[in-house]
């Protein structure tokens, strides 16, 4: 007999199905969350040379080059674009002093663009701690649960930075 030592496969039940489709989506999510960062915009959008500065202006920042990374924005004039505001609103922050006004400025522009944008929901918290706001920080981390479904990058960031701040 020809195939009499195949086994057959019980067909799958509801449960298992869902199951597989709800691991599937978890996988798919965090594929998607992990490629983006402060910015909402891939790395492909990142990269184009018309976007370059998404990807120059965080590295002046982080190297303390906060004037120069707020000429290069500057000179890109973005005024329509969400991580163009993000950015800005990033770079007002990271100036010693803090310009706070201008800050705010931009990550509720950048908001006004995208509401869900998860840089500028962290950032604006980060900012609303900074400011002693842990009301309107926390305003923040509800939009950026919301945002992060599965769990972000941001999302983690200002659930620390809001733990922290009730700590001390």
């Amino acid at each position: 007999m020809i195939g009499s030592n195949t086994m057959k496969l019980a067909p799958l039940g509801k449960r298992q199905i869902m199951a597989v489709a709800f691991s599937l989506l978890l996988l798919c999510a965090g594929s998607i969350n992990g490629a983006q960062a402060a910015s909402d915009s891939s790395s492909a959008v990142a990269s184009s040379p018309k976007r370059s500065w998404l990807k120059e202006v965080p590295e002046l920042i982080a190297r303390g080059e906060v004037g120069k990374a707020l000429d290069e924005l500057k000179s890109q004039d973005q005024a329509s674009d969400a991580d163009w505001h993000n950015l800005m609103g990033f770079a007002y922050r990271k100036l010693q002093p803090p310009d706070f006004t201008r800050s705010e400025f931009h990550y509720k522009q950048a908001l006004s663009i995208k509401p869900d944008h998860r840089g500028a929901l962290e950032y604006y918290g980060e900012l609303m701690l900074m400011k002693n706001n842990l009301a309107g920080a926390e305003d923040m981390l509800k939009r950026l649960e919301k945002a992060c479904f599965f769990g972000c990058e941001e999302l983690r960031d200002l659930k620390r930075a809001v733990e922290a701040y009730k700590r001390r």
